[in-house]
């Protein structure tokens, strides 16, 4: 499912500048993808820790923020971000998917797995978050 167009806001400062876009977004999951790039890799030449942490951070604050509606935006601000590093990339496309796994009115708890298009798992990641109007 692909992303109604009216819901995709401009992309804030770091997600220009890294790269990173939001190609699904739904009601408690969300997906962004990162093409690698030289920039983002460490001195080992594979990607860096903190691209994992920013995209899995990303992507879970997106998936409790989705309304529907481009007129009554949500944002979330972290509470908690827990990353584990499972295993190597060996593609060229990171790929974050967020879903939300609990929570109420204001916090939510979430999930996310970081992968290359070769469904090769890099990262898993759990986060809290708070909901907040725009």
């Amino acid at each position: 499912m692909r992303i109604d167009p009216r819901l995709v806001e401009d992309p804030y400062p770091l997600q220009s500048h890294l790269g990173f876009k939001l190609t699904q977004w739904s009601e408690g999951f969300a997906r962004f993808e990162l093409p690698l790039e030289p920039f983002l890799m460490n001195r080992y030449g594979i990607l860096h820790g903190g691209i994992h942490s920013v995209m899995a951070d990303t992507v879970m604050g997106y998936c409790g923020c989705y309304t529907g509606d481009p007129d009554n935006r949500e944002l979330a601000m972290t509470l908690n971000l827990n990353v584990n590093f499972v295993g190597p990339m060996k593609g060229d496309l990171l790929i974050a998917e967020g879903r939300v796994t609990g929570g109420g009115a204001k916090t939510f708890f979430a999930e996310a797995v970081v992968k290359d298009e070769l469904e090769n798992i890099a990262a898993r990641a759990t986060g809290v978050f708070r909901r907040r109007g725009k």
